[in-house]
């Protein structure tokens, strides 16, 4: 605490006199107030070392990362919430939608296959979507393949437009990068254009892929594709930059990467999806339909 001139002192004497409070007090709780200062500041510059590669990261898993440091400086999970609340740094989720199915079509459409099932292995569902991160002047859309099971993101392309080139390409590349290529798989999407044509669902059949889709207008039957296209656009922001397709791909390229590899995910019991790929033992958590906070 800072050394106080002898002036300075009288008049803090007077003034707690006067008010009827023991020195003492007001010198600790000057302390106290210095102490919790220096201790937040510590918990946001290390919350600032993993916001710099996943801006919008939620507290529950920058508490999973940051743990053995956290507990070093004594601060627990409800302290960070408070800490970071109090200098505006919790997170809270935005809502942007964009339709991108176009579902009036003559190819054939396939029923729910997975309605029922639940995910125990990596390599059993892959969930399938399309979301759009341009704008007007650059539109732009991100064609993904995730396992259902682990969360890892098997396949993706960007493209400037939503012919089946770009889920074609997606696909080809969650192909290419399987690890279980002995066991059965079902693909799961809504029954847009691009997943019901004759190019994409012969690149299924030919890859021994069973072909699954929505039959309602619910979210929550394609959930986990909704909800890791909502963790690309809220948490790495890769719809807000306005920059070219080449510049556009090498951002999601290296959201992709940190989200495989190094973001923990609250369904894996908090492995990351590279993590979680590479087991069968752990059973996943199931999405609720309700929010929850972050």
């Amino acid at each position: 605490m800072e050394k106080y001139s002898q002036e300075k002192q009288e008049s803090i004497t007077a003034t707690c006199d006067l008010l009827g409070v023991n020195r003492q007090v007001y010198y600790r709780a000057i302390r106290s107030y210095q102490d919790k200062q220096k201790l937040s500041k510590k918990v946001i510059d290390l919350v600032n070392t993993i916001r710099i590669s996943m801006p919008r990261i939620g507290t529950r898993k920058l508490f999973h990362l940051l743990k053995s440091q956290l507990k070093v400086i004594g601060v627990g999970r409800d302290k960070l919430f408070k800490i970071l609340k109090a200098n505006n740094l919790l997170i809270l989720p935005k809502k942007n939608y964009h339709v991108t199915t176009d579902s009036h079509h003559r190819f054939r459409k396939h029923k729910n296959r997975i309605k029922d099932v639940e995910f125990i292995r990596p390599e059993q569902v892959w969930v399938s979507d399309i979301t759009y991160i341009g704008n007007r002047e650059n539109p732009c859309y991100l064609a993904l393949i995730t396992d259902a099971y682990s969360k890892k993101i098997m396949g993706y392309n960007v493209s400037n437009s939503l012919s089946v080139k770009g889920s074609l390409t997606a696909l080809d590349m969650a192909i290419s990068n399987r690890d279980y290529n002995e066991k059965p798989i079902i693909h799961h999407s809504d029954r847009g254009l691009q997943y019901c044509s004759n190019e994409y669902q012969k690149t299924l059949n030919i890859n021994n892929i069973s072909p699954s889709m929505t039959e309602k207008y619910d979210p929550y039957e394609n959930a986990i594709a909704e909800r890791i296209n909502g963790i690309l656009k809220q948490e790495f922001a890769i719809d807000k930059y306005d920059t070219s397709m080449q510049i556009k791909t090498k951002l999601v390229q290296n959201a992709i990467r940190i989200y495989n590899q190094i973001r923990p995910h609250l369904s894996n019991s908090m492995l990351t999806p590279d993590q979680m790929h590479q087991q069968n033992k752990l059973k996943r958590k199931s999405y609720k339909k309700q929010k929850v906070a972050n």
